[in-house]
């Protein structure tokens, strides 16, 4: 046999490999984890309080405890594989894990390489200031000093709906911003439901949200076109809402009940 023609032999079996290892992917599903025996979630670890390592430097957080209850509900074991923001879809599509928790929020645009379930956990931003500052609507903002981080979406979200008056403050990070709510340096400050939960741990009763200004859910992602798999992820999420065992979780590591916006979704 030539060269040439061996070469293209060759060529034509990795092709049939690479058409098997496709088909094998897309075909996955929960029949085929629970043959394994082990499920593989890919988890960001440096996303707190959904992601984070512990002082046995082991994966934990919000979404550590929900892939551990998915394993239990599938009887099966969980191999946490730490990812970051980049590379999560990529480790999905090559097949490197089976699931994504990693607070991947729901998007249009990552619709079109992932299919997500429905939402099992979720972030606001909001505008958050002292216990007796009147504010509950966008024009009460007037006047007002507003503590955000710089290029953040908070920063964008309370931009977009401050009226012209209102002294915008931009610091590094979300630290800086609410040390500033703390030290009376500013009125007010745009922040995620995380945050705030921090703030309230740090100083119980004085802070409360003042406005609402925008929602991101976030969901399981599996693979494009793993139907069946979906559905069971689907099945999981439903019945850890309606036991409660989410709720939990939220309760554990965010100090507050299942948003509705997540928990009604």
């Amino acid at each position: 046999m030539s060269i040439s023609r061996r070469m293209a032999m060759a060529g034509i079996g990795a092709a049939l490999v690479i058409g098997a290892t496709a088909s094998f992917a897309s075909a996955q599903t929960v029949e085929t984890i629970k043959s394994a025996g082990t499920v593989k979630i890919g988890m960001m670890v440096d996303f707190p309080p959904f992601g984070i390592m512990n002082t046995s430097n082991e994966p934990d957080g919000y979404d550590a405890d929900v892939a551990k209850l998915l394993g239990k509900e599938w009887g099966v074991k969980v191999q946490i594989v730490p990812v970051t923001g980049p590379n999560r879809i990529p480790y999905l599509q090559s097949n490197q894990v089976d699931l994504l928790v990693a607070s991947l929020g729901i998007t249009e645009e990552r619709a079109k390489n992932v299919d997500f379930s429905q939402p099992y956990a979720g972030i606001s931003i909001g505008v958050f200031g002292a216990s007796d500052t009147k504010v509950s609507k966008p024009e009460d903002l007037s006047g007002k000093t507003i503590g955000v981080a710089r290029a953040s979406t908070q920063d964008t979200a309370v931009t977009k709906v401050a009226p012209k008056d209102a002294k915008i403050q931009r610091f590094d990070d979300d630290a800086s911003a609410v040390q500033a709510l703390l030290s009376g340096q500013v009125e007010l400050i745009g922040v995620s439901n995380v945050v705030a939960t921090q703030i309230e741990q740090a100083a119980p009763g004085r802070f409360d949200q003042k406005l609402q200004l925008s929602q991101q859910v976030q969901g399981i992602a599996v693979r494009k076109g793993s139907a069946e798999l979906l559905t069971a992820v689907n099945a999981f999420v439903e019945k850890a809402k309606a036991d409660g065992e989410l709720n939990k979780i939220h309760e554990k590591w965010l100090g507050s009940p299942l948003p509705d916006f997540v928990a009604k979704k």
